[in-house]
């Protein structure tokens, strides 16, 4: 519709209400925001993929203190990506460093899609119908369930949730999920939550008592298990957690990224990167 009205005015007014249109245009954004055609261009016209990753989670997404470089899983989807977009291989991709990386929040990750400072977001996203409306998001590259880390013997069922404080991430969808798991097993507690704004801080308040749960994905937990702590019930699978690509809703992007993923499926390499970091 809006490309439409812009030709109207063109005919009506012509070139020099044109180049008044661009100027108005540019200041929305530019052309990378102006619909799926243009958003892959952009991308290449950049020179480099901006993605949105974790920081914080071993195994998917890690900025390594000792290198200050990005590694896991998720880091090197990304690539695989980068590799599609400018038609290179995966390892020119890395050694030529195409992706330009961005650590993301549950909070953060949307916005900063809306708004064009990042192409993807790759960051253990789960797919939800709600997210659908407004982000595209790619086949699902890994599947996991939400999990309970408690300290070792302070609590031996799920009834003992009851009071409790579990410690969950900011805009994350794990303390609806923990609800209705207790409400679907017929367990008759109410615990407490408590947000955080990334999982560092959610291990170092269970360490410290302030908490008694830390809540999240298994797999992303599997990179904050130690001796002294467990997992609640584990034989009890619940919250079922897709993890996709995000890109801009009508993006030509999105195809690209969802081909990548599917190839990547189907060849057998997300099943090696899943053993090559250890993923639960």
């Amino acid at each position: 519709m809006a490309n439409m009205s812009r030709r109207s005015f063109l005919q009506l007014f012509g070139a020099s209400a044109a180049a008044v249109a661009g100027l108005g245009l540019a200041g929305c954004g530019g052309s990378s925001d102006s619909g799926s055609a243009s958003k892959l261009e952009a991308v290449k016209k950049n020179g480099k993929l901006k993605a949105g990753v974790k920081k914080d989670v071993p195994g998917y997404g890690y900025l390594d203190p000792a290198t200050n470089k990005y590694e896991g899983l998720e880091i090197d989807l990304c690539y695989q990506i980068a590799a599609k977009v400018f038609d290179v291989s995966y390892d020119d991709a890395k050694s030529k460093d195409l992706v330009e990386f961005t650590d993301v929040t549950p909070k953060t990750r949307g916005p900063l899609i809306d708004n064009d400072q990042l192409d993807i977001v790759c960051a253990t996203y789960t797919i939800t119908d709600e997210r659908k409306q407004s982000w595209d998001f790619s086949t699902p590259y890994r599947t996991d369930y939400i999990g309970l880390l408690i300290k070792k013997g302070t609590i031996s069922d799920l009834a003992g949730l009851d009071g409790k404080i579990i410690g969950v991430s900011q805009g994350s969808t794990t303390k609806d999920n923990i609800t209705k798991m207790l409400t679907e097993q017929n367990v008759s507690a109410t615990p407490q939550f408590q947000e955080f704004p990334d999982y560092p801080s959610i291990k170092s308040a269970l360490d410290s008592g302030n908490i008694d749960v830390f809540s999240v994905d298994r797999s992303i937990l599997g990179g904050y298990i130690d001796d002294s702590t467990e997992l609640l019930c584990p034989d009890v699978k619940f919250g079922k957690q897709e993890y996709g690509v995000s890109t801009k809703k009508g993006s030509d992007l999105s195809k690209t990224v969802d081909d990548v993923v599917n190839e990547c499926l189907g060849n057998g390499w997300l099943d090696e990167e899943i053993k090559t970091w250890n993923l639960l």
